[in-house]
C-alpha cells in the first residue's frame, strides 16, 4: 500500500510538471522516436514531389488536399519531378506544418542599359498571392543590387497598398564590397516589408541610365528574398540575371473553422485541428499544431501519435520509466528522487540514502524497532513531500500562476514560452543573484545578467519581480501574456519563464551595448561619436517595433511606458524596445481602454492623464518626447534646469513657436548641411505631442517619415526632383496640412503635467529607474 502511494504521488508530480508546460508553453520536438513512423498524407496519396514531402492539407490529385487552394502539381518532365501550386504557375520548394510556412522560388527583376544610357532590357514579374497564403515579413528581405539603381516593392492588404524600397549608389564594385555592411546601400540594399501582404510587384529605375558608371554590369536587379538566403559578394551584379531565381516564405493558415480558435468545438467534423491537437494563432492566421507528448500531421484524423518517451536511452536514469498517453512519469529507486524536470530523470537522494542506511542498521538490532522506524520514516517522507507540494503550489498561486490561467483562456491559449527554466539553474546564473550581476532596476522589478552554463554559457537577462510589491502578479503576468504575442526584431525577446521561485522570474535575451538614455545622458555619452543619420536609425527601428505592436501583432499592444531607458541597444546600435510590464492589450474591436494612469513623468500622455483613456495615441506622445531627446540630447525632465526648461516636450514646442529651435538643438549634429532634415524630424516630434490624440499622428506612420528621413540624410543628392510617385509614397509627408502645429497659448514656466492633479488615483514609475 506504501508503495502504491508514492507511485501515486510521483505520477501527481509529473502531472503537475505537463499542466505547466502546456499553460506556459507549445512544445518543442522531443527527441524520444514514436514506435511507428507518421502519416503525412491521406492514405493512398502520393506524399512526395522528387524532393519535396507534401503533407495534408497539401496532396497531389483529387481528394487528397483539404480545398483547391493546397492542391500541388507535379511535373515529371523535370529531373528531379518540380512541384508548384497556385494552379501551376508558382514553384514550391518545401513545406512546414509546425510553422505554416513554404518556400516558393520567384524571378528576379531587372534593368539593363546600353553605354549609351539606352533601356535594353526591362522584367518587372508579378505575384499574385490568394488566400489562404500571405507574404511572410518576418522571413523576407527586400533586396536592390545596382550601382545607379532604386528600386520598389508594391503590395496590398485587402483594398490598402503598401510601398517600400530603398537606393543604391556605388562608383564602382571595389568600394562596394569594401563597405563593412556589404548591403548598406553602396552597391546593395536591403529593407524589411509590411505584414499580411497578398502579392508583390517589384519596380527599378535608374537615375541616370547607367551612363556615368565605369567597369560595371549595366543592369539592376531587385527581389524578395528569404532573410539569409542571399550574401552580396564582387561576383553578384555578374551572376544575377533574368533567369535568376531566389528563395521566398509565404505563410499560410487553415480558415475552414479555425479562425475561430476560441469557440471551435473538438468534436465538429468541419473543425481542421483532429484528434490529439490544438488551434494555433498566430499574426498571420491559424494553423494546427499536435498536443506536448504527441508529434505527427495534426491535419489527419489519426495524424498525432503518441510520443513513446520511454524508448529513448537513459530516461529516468536507473529508474523505471513508465509511458502515459501523451507523457510519461518515472518510478525512482530508494535512494533517488524524481527532480530534473528537464531531463525526466531520477538523481540521487542523499537524504534518503541516509534513512535507507538507518532502516538497514536498525533492522538488525530490533525488529519491532524495524517496524516503528520505518513506519516513522514513511510518515516523514510524506510529510516532507507534501509540504514541498504545497510550497511549491503556494509560489505557482503567488507568482501568479492561476492569473496566468485566466488569461491564457482569455487568450484562446496563443501564450508561447521557449522554455520552463528552474530556480537554482538561474540562481547559478546569477551567482546567487549578487549586486555585482545586476543590469538596471525598474518599477517592478531588477534585471540580473545571468550565465547559462548549461547552454555553453550562453549570456541572458533575467529579471526578478519585487516582493511585497502589491501589482507584482498582475504585472509579471501582463508581461509574459504581452511578450508571447511579439515576434519582431527590434522588440527584446523572451526566452522563458520560472515559476517555482519565491518570486516570479522572466528570461530575455542580452542586449550588450546598454540603453540608449546612457548614450544620450549617461555613462556612454563621454567620447561616443553619435552621429544625426545612427540616431535617426534608432528612432525608425524603434517607431517601427511600436507600429507592429499597433498594428500587426495579434491584439493591439500599447507599451504603455515608452523612454529611453526602455529602449535598449545592440553593438551595432540596433535599438530593442523592452520592458512590458505596464504594458495593455487591447481587442481588435475597441479603440481605447479605461485603465489606471500609469507612465513615466516627461513622457506621460496629458489626454490620457485627464480621462484615463488609454489608446494607441499614448504611445505617439512618449514617442515624440524621445525623439525630442534625441535631437537636444537634453532628459525629459529635470528639476535642476530653470522652471520654464524643466519639462522638454512643453519648452521644445515653444522654441519651435518662436523660431528659436537652433538654441536647444544638440551641437554634435547641428550643422547647415543637416538643418532642414533637423526641422523636418523637429515638426514630426512636435506632432507626437499634441495635446489631443486625434491630432497626432499614428506609429505607423511616424515610421514611414522616420525612414524616408534616413534616406534622405544618407543621400544628400536625394533632395533634388529625381524622385518618382513612388518614392513620394515610401517618404511620406513632411509638412502636411492635414496635421495643423498645436502649442501653448504662452511659454511660461512649466512643471509638466502633474500639477493640480494630486486627487486622482495615479500610479507612476519614477523618471531615473529603468531596465
Amino acid at each position: 500500500m506504501a508503495l502504491h502511494r508514492r507511485m501515486h504521488i510521483l505520477h501527481l508530480s509529473s502531472v503537475m510538471v505537463v499542466v505547466v508546460t502546456i499553460l506556459l508553453g507549445t512544445p518543442t520536438p522531443t527527441t524520444a522516436q514514436s514506435l511507428l513512423p507518421p502519416q503525412l498524407a491521406l492514405h493512398d496519396c502520393p506524399d512526395h514531389c522528387g524532393n519535396l514531402t507534401i503533407p495534408y492539407p497539401f496532396g497531389i490529385g483529387d481528394g487528397c488536399y483539404l480545398d483547391r487552394r493546397f492542391e500541388i502539381t507535379c511535373n515529371i518532365s523535370t529531373q528531379p519531378p518540380t512541384a508548384f501550386f497556385m494552379r501551376g504557375n508558382v514553384e514550391i520548394t518545401s513545406i512546414s506544418l509546425y510553422d505554416g510556412e513554404v518556400q516558393i522560388r520567384q524571378f528576379a527583376a531587372s534593368d539593363c542599359y546600353d553605354a549609351h544610357g539606352n533601356p535594353t532590357e526591362t522584367n518587372s514579374p508579378e505575384l499574385s498571392v490568394p488566400p489562404p497564403y500571405t507574404i511572410s515579413e518576418t522571413k523576407n528581405v527586400f533586396v536592390a543590387v545596382g550601382c545607379d539603381t532604386y528600386a520598389f516593392f508594391k503590395g496590398y492588404r485587402g483594398e490598402e497598398k503598401y510601398t517600400t524600397g530603398c537606393m543604391s549608389i556605388c562608383d564602382n564594385l571595389g568600394n562596394a564590397i569594401d563597405q563593412r555592411d556589404t548591403c548598406s546601400g553602396v552597391g546593395c540594399c536591403q529593407t524589411k516589408i509590411p505584414g499580411g501582404l497578398k502579392n508583390q510587384t517589384v519596380t527599378l529605375g535608374s537615375f541616370y541610365n547607367y551612363t556615368k558608371e565605369r567597369d560595371i554590369s549595366r543592369c539592376s536587379y531587385a527581389f524578395l528574398v528569404q532573410e539569409g538566403e542571399f550574401n552580396f559578394k564582387y561576383t553578384s551584379l555578374r551572376e544575377l540575371n533574368k533567369k535568376a531565381q531566389v528563395p521566398e516564405i509565404l505563410d499560410w493558415k487553415i480558415e475552414n473553422g479555425t479562425e475561430l480558435c476560441n469557440i471551435a468545438a473538438k468534436n465538429d467534423s468541419t473543425f481542421a485541428c483532429k484528434a490529439n491537437s490544438f488551434c494555433h494563432n498566430r499574426t498571420s492566421g491559424s494553423i494546427c499544431r499536435c498536443l506536448p507528448g504527441y508529434e505527427g500531421n495534426p491535419y489527419l484524423p489519426d495524424g498525432c501519435q503518441d510520443i513513446d518517451e520511454c524508448k529513448a536511452p537513459d530516461y529516468c536514469g536507473n529508474g523505471t520509466c513508465i509511458n502515459t498517453p501523451g507523457g510519461h512519469y518515472c518510478q525512482c529507486p530508494i535512494g533517488y528522487k524524481y527532480g530534473d524536470l528537464d531531463k525526466k530523470s531520477c538523481i540521487k537522494d542523499n537524504g534518503r540514502a541516509k534513512l535507507g542506511l538507518l532502516l538497514i542498521i536498525s533492522i538488525g538490532a530490533s525488529g519491532g524497532f524495524l517496524l516503528l522506524l520505518s513506519g516513522s520514516s514513511w510518515i516523514y517522507w510524506g510529510m516532507q513531500r507534501r509540504k514541498f507540494l504545497k510550497l511549491k503550489e503556494k509560489y505557482f498561486k503567488e507568482n501568479g500562476g492561476l492569473l496566468l490561467q485566466q488569461k491564457i483562456a482569455s487568450q484562446g491559449g496563443s501564450v508561447e514560452t521557449t522554455k520552463i527554466f528552474r530556480a537554482e539553474e538561474l540562481e547559478k546564473a546569477t551567482n546567487n543573484y549578487h549586486e555585482s550581476r545586476i543590469l538596471g532596476e525598474g518599477g517592478y522589478g531588477i534585471v540580473y545578467k545571468g550565465i547559462l552554463a548549461a547552454d555553453n554559457n550562453k549570456v541572458v537577462a533575467i529579471k526578478k519581480s519585487k516582493i511585497c510589491v502589491p501589482t507584482q502578479k498582475e504585472q509579471f503576468v501582463n508581461e509574459l501574456i504581452v511578450l508571447s504575442q511579439i515576434n519582431h526584431r527590434n522588440v527584446v525577446r523572451l526566452l522563458g519563464c520560472c515559476l517555482e521561485s519565491e518570486v516570479p522570474l522572466l528570461v530575455y535575451e542580452f542586449v550588450a551595448h546598454g540603453t540608449l538614455f546612457e548614450h544620450i545622458h549617461g555613462k556612454k555619452r563621454k567620447g561616443s561619436s553619435f552621429s544625426l543619420e545612427l540616431r535617426l536609425k534608432i528612432a525608425a527601428e524603434t517607431a517601427g517595433a511600436l507600429a507592429y505592436l499597433h498594428s500587426s501583432a495579434l491584439m493591439q499592444i500599447i507599451h504603455r511606458d515608452v523612454k529611453t531607458t526602455n529602449i535598449l541597444l545592440e553593438e551595432n546600435y540596433t535599438a530593442k524596445v523592452s520592458d512590458f510590464g505596464a504594458s495593455r492589450l487591447i481587442p481588435l474591436d475597441q479603440a481605447q481602454l479605461a485603465t489606471l494612469v500609469q507612465g513615466t513623468f516627461g513622457y506621460l500622455d496629458p489626454e490620457y492623464f485627464l480621462t484615463n483613456q488609454l489608446t494607441d495615441k499614448s504611445d505617439v506622445f512618449s514617442f515624440g518626447v524621445v525623439l525630442m531627446e534625441l535631437l537636444t540630447s537634453k532628459r525629459a525632465l529635470a528639476f535642476d534646469r530653470p522652471e520654464a526648461e524643466r519639462n522638454l516636450a512643453s519648452f521644445f514646442v515653444c522654441l519651435m513657436k518662436e523660431d528659436r529651435l537652433n538654441e536647444i538643438l544638440d551641437d554634435d549634429i547641428l550643422n547647415e548641411r543637416n538643418i532642414e532634415t533637423l526641422k523636418t524630424v523637429a515638426n514630426l516630434a512636435k506632432r507626437c505631442v499634441r495635446l489631443k490624440g486625434e491630432d497626432r499622428p499614428t506609429m505607423k506612420e511616424v515610421a514611414m517619415e522616420l525612414e524616408g528621413m534616413r534616406i534622405t540624410e544618407k543621400h544628400a543628392w536625394g533632395k533634388a526632383e529625381i524622385f518618382s510617385e513612388e518614392t513620394e509614397c515610401l517618404l511620406g509627408p513632411v509638412n502636411s496640412d492635414a496635421y495643423p502645429v498645436d502649442v501653448r497659448a504662452d511659454c511660461g514656466p512649466s512643471t509638466g503635467t502633474a500639477i493640480g492633479y494630486d486627487s486622482m488615483q495615479i500610479q507612476f514609475t519614477p523618471y531615473d529607474d529603468g531596465r
